[in-house]
C-alpha cells in the first residue's frame, strides 16, 4: 500500500510573490500570498511532475476554520487544504468575499 502522506522540510521561495518560506514539513503554499505549486501525487512525495502553480480560487471558513481551494494553472487540478494558522488573513478574507 503507498504511503499518503511524506512530512518534507523544506523551505522554499514562491514562484508567485517572490517571499522566502520557512517550511516545517506541512508547509504547501506561501502563508503570503497564498499560491502554491502542483508538486505532490501524495502530500509531500514532490512526485507531480506538473510544477504549475496553483491559484487559489476561493476560500471558506467553517468551525473555526479556513479551507483554501486551488486550481493549477497548468494543468487545471484541483485541490483544497486546510489554511495555517500563520497565513495572511487579509488574502484569506479577500478568496471569501470574492464567491
Amino acid at each position: 500500500m503507498p504511503k499518503l502522506f511524506t512530512r518534507t522540510i523544506e523551505d522554499f521561495v514562491c514562484s508567485h510573490c517572490g517571499a522566502t518560506v520557512q517550511g516545517n514539513g506541512y508547509t504547501d503554499h506561501c502563508p503570503f500570498c497564498l499560491w502554491s505549486r502542483h508538486v505532490d501525487v501524495n502530500p509531500g512525495d514532490r512526485e507531480e511532475k506538473c510544477r504549475g502553480e496553483m491559484e487559489p480560487q476561493r476560500a471558506e471558513f467553517k468551525s473555526g476554520n479556513y479551507t483554501i481551494y486551488y486550481r493549477c494553472l497548468n494543468c487545471g487540478y484541483e485541490h483544497r487544504v486546510k489554511a495555517d494558522k500563520g497565513d495572511n488573513e487579509e488574502e484569506l478574507l479577500k478568496l471569501i468575499s470574492f464567491n
